[in-house]
């Protein structure tokens, strides 16, 4: 199942918005999985540099999805530029990441372009 399954950070204003976007996202069958936990974030923005509670997911997704769940986060957040990095899972246990692919089985027409 190696390259096939794909975690992808996004950071939110608030809990209230992460698990909104997140249970979007699974209903959808974008993610199978969203952990959800608050950060501390410091960054510039603007020229300034700021410090800022916020909240983080980390979603379980498809690889050949990175797309279309970039697209559905960019759509739903409030952030200008909402942090949307996926990162390849090298190696897993192989029942979970079997898990992440039932969990997000979509018929064909519904798929993501590859």
């Amino acid at each position: 199942m190696n390259g096939k399954v794909s975690t992808v950070l996004v950071t939110y204003p608030d809990e209230e918005t992460a698990r909104a976007i997140s249970r979007s996202l699974i209903e959808r069958r974008l993610a199978a999985c969203s952990n959800i936990f608050a950060v501390g974030s410091i960054y510039r923005w603007r020229g300034e540099i700021k410090e800022a509670s916020e909240f983080a997911s980390l979603l379980k997704v498809r690889s050949e999805d990175f797309q279309a769940v970039a697209e559905a986060v960019r759509e739903l957040h409030p952030y200008d530029v909402p942090c949307i990095v996926r990162y390849d899972i090298a190696d897993g246990s192989g029942d979970y990441l079997g898990w992440v692919m039932s969990s997000t089985a979509r018929p064909p027409e519904d798929r993501a372009p590859k």
